[in-house]
């Protein structure tokens, strides 16, 4: 009986090579064509699972369309601070219902930021870190809200890798301080250290994280009651504060106009912090100062913020969304129901647009 003999296997040299990716972006005047662009331009070579090292500082190289070899981009990173910093204007919307389908959708709309809301909607840490997954599949920045400035809550909440915090409450420096410190690792603060294996740095594959995570992530501190506009000069120019979240709810609330933030005192109140926020950004003597954000409200819409010196404006809440288009869908069809049923023409519904839209 003959006997087989195997040739010896070979170890193919390989490399891999990886490329990060920016934020795809929904263009609608071409439906479903998307156009992507590098987020964060790190080119590295794996060899045998080397650690991802990332850089700010790269050089551009051509290559054959059949070399496997890294492409490096001279491309700068983008994000959300840097946007800012260079003058742009964002538009997000809250996401309340900690869907990772809609926060995709949302995603895919263009959105510039969505914000997970943990401090009213119902999800936690691990129904947050769902929603990330899915921008983070659109590429779109991903926000966390938190349920109370805390440094355990802020630990969990950086530690899945947000480009944004969202800190609420609060009513001054010392405050606004502390929660900046939640953010960084000793000595500059009292973040928990586990950064060689949690998402924030890819799991301990980014061996650049520690230089650059402070650069990239936008500190928000939300000012939403009386005390706290008195102070909000002082806690627009804490260091490391990069924007100041104004929440007119809760300040119409502080003020004793729950039901009415729509209330003259109310309007004149966000002014009276409005101008104060702008007015730290404006000194030269203050180390960058903080950016104005805020929320859009049927009195005061999102062109109105963006014409009083916002540079991020939330839009809507995707729950508020979805309840509009819902109660307006059953009122067309009630209303449908009391005038009797619309004409048709050559057997095609008068309402033929609606599988389309």
């Amino acid at each position: 009986m003959a006997t087989l003999k195997y040739p010896p296997t070979t170890a193919a040299a390989s490399s891999l090579s990886t490329l990060r990716s920016k934020p795809f972006a929904f263009n609608t005047s071409k439906l479903l064509s998307f156009s992507f662009k590098t987020q964060n331009p790190t080119s590295t070579t794996f060899k045998t699972l080397t650690p991802l090292k990332s850089s700010s500082n790269t050089t551009s190289t051509t290559t054959n369309p059949s070399d496997l070899s890294p492409v490096v981009s001279t491309v700068p990173p983008e994000t959300l601070k840097s946007r800012l910093r260079n003058g742009e204007t964002l538009y997000g919307l809250f996401l309340l219902s900690f869907s990772p389908t809609v926060a995709e959708i949302a995603g895919l709309a263009g959105y510039d930021f969505v914000v997970v809301d943990m401090e009213h909607g119902p999800g936690g840490i691990c129904d947050a870190l769902s929603c990330l997954r899915a921008l983070a599949v659109t590429g779109t920045p991903a926000i966390l809200r938190l349920p109370e400035s805390c440094p355990t809550w802020a630990k969990k909440a950086l530690d899945l890798g947000p480009q944004g915090i969202m800190f609420p409450m609060i009513e001054g420096p010392k405050a606004a301080k502390k929660a900046v410190s939640y953010c960084r690792f000793p000595p500059n603060g009292v973040r928990g250290s586990a950064h060689t294996v949690v998402r924030a740095s890819a799991y301990g594959i980014d061996e650049g994280y520690l230089g650059n995570y402070e650069e990239e992530l936008l500190i928000m501190c939300q000012v939403e009651s009386e005390e706290a506009v008195k102070r909000v000069e002082e806690i627009a120019a804490v260091d490391g504060v990069d924007c100041i979240q104004m929440g007119p709810l809760d300040l119409s609330a502080s003020m004793g106009y729950l039901w009415d933030p729509a209330n003259k005192k109310v309007k004149e109140m966000m002014r009276v912090a409005e101008k104060a926020v702008l007015g730290v950004q404006a000194k030269a003597d203050v180390k960058g100062g903080a950016f104005l954000a805020g929320f859009a409200m049927p009195h005061d819409g999102p062109d109105d913020l963006r014409r009083r010196g916002y540079h991020m404006v939330s839009g809507a809440v995707d729950v508020g969304l979805f309840r509009s288009a819902a109660v307006e869908d059953v009122k067309r069809f009630k209303m449908g129901l009391m005038d009797g049923p619309d004409e048709q023409e050559d057997g095609k519904d008068a309402d033929d647009k609606y599988w389309s839209e």
